[in-house]
C-alpha cells in the first residue's frame, strides 16, 4: 500500500478547523508543527480523548497522511469548503514509502467522552470506564468519528433527551454513529439513511460491530411513515433543502436534532424551518450549533 503526504501552511486560528475537516475527507491521520520551525517541534494534533491540541504557533504545518487514491487537491479544497477557508497558497505533495502508518495513525486517536456514561472507543482501546456504555468505532472515510463538535452535539443530545422506546431517524448518517447511539440508549426502531452508497456499508458494519439492529437504506427505500426523533448532522445548505422533507418524516409533537450549522448560520436555518418548528440553539461549540424543536401538532 502506498500513501502521500500533504503539507499545507496556515494561520494558526485556522489549524484545528481545517484538522477536522480534512480528516472528514478521507485523511488517515494529521499532524501539526510550527512551520518556522521544522519538524523539531512536531506534535501529534489530537490528544488522549480525541480533544484538539492547542495550536501555539501562527505560522502552522499540517501534515496531512492520505491513501493513493484519495485526491489531495480535492480533499483540501473541499475540507475549506466546509469550514469557509480561503484555500492557502502553500502547499505540496509527497509518495511516501511502506511503514507502520497504521500503528502511527491509532496514536493519534483514543477514547472520546461523550458524557459520564457514553464513551466512543476504536477497536485498539480499553474503554477507560468499564461500566461505561461504548460505541465501537474507528476512524475512518465516513463522516462521524465523534471527535467532530458537531458529532459531539448530537451524541449529547441523544444522551440527556433519548427516552426509551421512541422511533429515530438517521439522516445522512455517514458512519451510522448516531443511530447506533440511539439503539444503544433505549431506541426502539432506528432507521440510518444517507445518499452515499459507503457510508450505508459502513453504517450497516459499524452497527454489526456494536451488536445493534439499524435498519440502513437509502433515501428512496425509505417506508412512508414518521418518527419521534429525527436527527441530522449534515450543513447548513442542505439541511435548509431538506427542511419540507425532514419536517414531513417528524411526528406531530416529535423532534428535530439539526446539526452541521455554524453560529453565524443558525438564524437562516431556523428560518427555513419556522413553517413545522420553533427550533432554539444547544450545545455551542467550537463555532458550531446544534437546532432542537418540537413539531407542531396539526392545528
Amino acid at each position: 500500500m502506498r500513501w502521500v503526504l500533504l503539507s499545507v501552511e496556515v494561520d494558526g486560528a485556522w489549524a484545528a478547523d481545517l484538522a477536522d475537516a480534512l480528516l472528514e475527507q478521507g485523511a488517515l491521520s494529521v499532524e501539526v508543527s510550527d512551520a518556522d520551525a521544522g519538524t523539531a517541534r512536531e506534535t501529534p494534533l489530537f490528544r488522549e480523548f480525541g480533544e484538539p491540541a492547542e495550536v501555539v504557533w501562527s505560522h502552522t504545518l499540517l501534515s496531512v497522511l492520505l491513501d493513493v487514491d484519495v485526491d489531495p487537491a480535492q480533499a483540501l479544497y473541499a475540507a475549506c469548503n466546509v469550514i469557509h477557508m480561503p484555500v492557502p497558497e502553500q502547499w505540496h505533495t509527497e509518495s511516501l514509502a511502506q511503514r507502520d502508518w497504521v500503528r502511527a495513525t491509532q496514536q493519534q486517536f483514543g477514547p472520546i467522552e461523550i458524557s459520564t456514561r457514553l464513551w466512543i472507543v476504536p477497536s485498539w482501546c480499553q474503554p477507560p470506564v468499564p461500566e461505561a456504555l461504548v460505541l465501537k468505532l474507528d476512524p475512518g472515510l465516513a463522516f462521524g468519528t465523534g471527535a467532530h463538535p458537531t458529532t459531539w452535539q448530537c451524541l449529547r443530545w441523544l444522551d440527556a433527551h433519548l427516552r426509551s422506546g421512541q422511533s429515530l431517524l438517521d439522516y445522512g448518517c455517514g458512519s451510522g454513529i448516531l443511530a447506533i447511539a440511539a439503539k444503544k440508549l433505549g431506541a426502539g426502531r432506528v432507521v440510518a439513511t444517507d445518499i452515499d452508497p459507503d457510508a450505508l456499508e459502513v453504517s450497516a458494519r459499524n452497527a454489526c460491530e456494536n451488536g445493534v439492529v439499524v435498519d440502513v437504506l437509502p433515501p428512496d427505500l425509505l417506508r412512508s411513515g414518521e418518527f419521534d426523533v429525527v436527527i441530522a448532522n449534515i450543513l447548513a445548505g442542505p439541511l435548509q433543502l431538506l427542511a419540507p422533507v425532514l419536517a414531513a418524516r417528524t411526528s406531530p409533537r416529535g423532534q428535530i436534532v439539526l446539526a452541521g450549522i455554524l453560529d453565524v448560520q443558525g438564524g437562516a436555518v431556523c428560518a427555513d424551518f419556522a413553517e413545522w418548528f420553533d427550533l432554539a440553539q444547544h450545545y455551542p461549540r467550537a463555532g458550531w450549533t446544534c437546532l432542537v424543536g418540537q413539531r407542531r401538532a396539526a392545528s
